[in-house]
């Protein structure tokens, strides 16, 4: 009888590729070989687009030619601008923003065509209208005016504009920046394999896209930096209140959000500036409780289970600081992210095989039909 299958497919090879990696045992991303840690903090997030779509970090030249390049970029088209009111009125971001994705396609002048120069800008396109589309949603639900963009704010700072309608100070944009960069690929995560699974049918970027939105929306995969904020809001007493709280959820066997990981045996490196980020945000805003209180819950969390936080739990408090609205945390996710899943369509393109895992059946075997009649 063969091997039972790996349930999740962990530890499984599911595909090749060379934009990012992970050590679990030793807590280190890379991406295209660039350790995590030498990038966040130095590295703009238009740099990490050049990275992983165009494949090396760009010369002062190329990145002034992307830069322009995305502000160009940075405007919706006919169709999701039509769509845009029907989505506003009712579910959540990520529906709405899923739907609008895939409404880009139309107005697309690239739409039909899976050539690598066409994928290429099709990724800088989609980087440029995420962050717009999630303001715009925004904005529309709201009943609120859109502020116009800025040239010198980039990705990071227009975003935060468009989001509070206050132009950030220097400092906040650094940090929102930084937690582009941290954010923007993840090796071979649900929705990236999402992502690389159509694009492996030739299918086309914004289908491909549109999926891995649809695999990100998952509780168990987008979501958790939203429950965390929720569960810290939710604790009564503040820091005192605490550790009582995961004590009784962890005798009821409950589930304390943004920590563990699947491939993390250590701490998740991205963790490591996002607490950083939130204690010092924690200072600019006057208002530390959520940080101590996350703080507390680490300790407590550790000492417990000996689990460590993961990239969602310290996103939760900076996302929260910055003034982002809670239920846009996990489409600002996406923002990021959409830099990671498109060179992965790029990449599953370049070197192109069907994914076709296989199955073991565990129904019932030798069945016999009977007639309607009879059963």
């Amino acid at each position: 009888m063969a091997d039972k299958p790996v349930r999740g497919l962990a530890d499984v090879v599911a595909a090749s590729t060379a934009l990012s990696d992970v050590d679990g045992a030793a807590g280190r991303l890379y991406y295209r070989g660039y350790d995590i840690h030498d990038l966040a903090g130095r590295t703009s997030f238009e740099e990490t687009v050049h990275l992983l779509v165009r494949g090396s970090l760009p010369t002062r030249a190329e990145l002034d030619a992307l830069t322009a390049e995305l502000a160009e970029a940075r405007t919706i088209g006919a169709s999701a601008q039509a769509v845009l009111p029907y989505v506003t009125r009712s579910g959540t971001p990520m529906e709405a923003l899923r739907t609008l994705v895939s409404a880009l396609s139309v107005d697309d002048p690239d739409a039909s065509d899976s050539g690598p120069e066409a994928n290429r800008r099709k990724a800088i396109r989609l980087v440029a209208q995420m962050p717009l589309l999630v303001a715009t949603y925004h904005a529309a639900r709201t009943g609120g005016t859109l502020p116009d963009p800025v040239d010198d704010l980039g990705i990071a700072g227009n975003f935060l504009l468009q989001i509070t309608g206050r132009r950030p100070d220097a400092r906040t944009t650094e940090m929102f920046d930084e937690c582009l960069v941290l954010h923007a690929d993840h090796t071979m995560n649900a929705s990236t394999f999402t992502a690389r699974v159509v694009a492996a049918t030739l299918s086309d970027m914004h289908s491909a896209i549109t999926a891995a939105m649809g695999a990100l929306r998952g509780p168990l995969h987008g979501g958790a930096n939203e429950a965390v904020i929720k569960t810290l809001q939710s604790i009564e007493g503040g820091v005192d209140g605490v550790e009582p709280f995961v004590r009784k959820t962890l005798d009821s066997h409950g589930k304390l959000m943004g920590f563990g990981h699947r491939v993390y045996k250590t701490e998740d490196p991205r963790a490591t500036h996002l607490r950083r980020m939130s204690e010092e945000l924690a200072g600019i805003t006057g208002d530390p409780s959520y940080y101590q209180m996350s703080r507390r819950m680490e300790e407590v969390v550790h000492d417990t289970k000996g689990l460590y936080p993961n990239v969602d739990f310290f996103a939760a408090s900076v996302y929260y600081y910055l003034g982002i609205p809670i239920d846009l945390f996990t489409p600002v996710f996406a923002v990021s992210r959409m830099s990671g899943w498109t060179a992965h369509v790029i990449e599953q393109h370049l070197d192109n095989r069907l994914i076709r895992p296989d199955s073991e059946y565990i129904g019932e075997r030798d069945q016999k039909w009977v007639p309607i009649e009879e059963r």
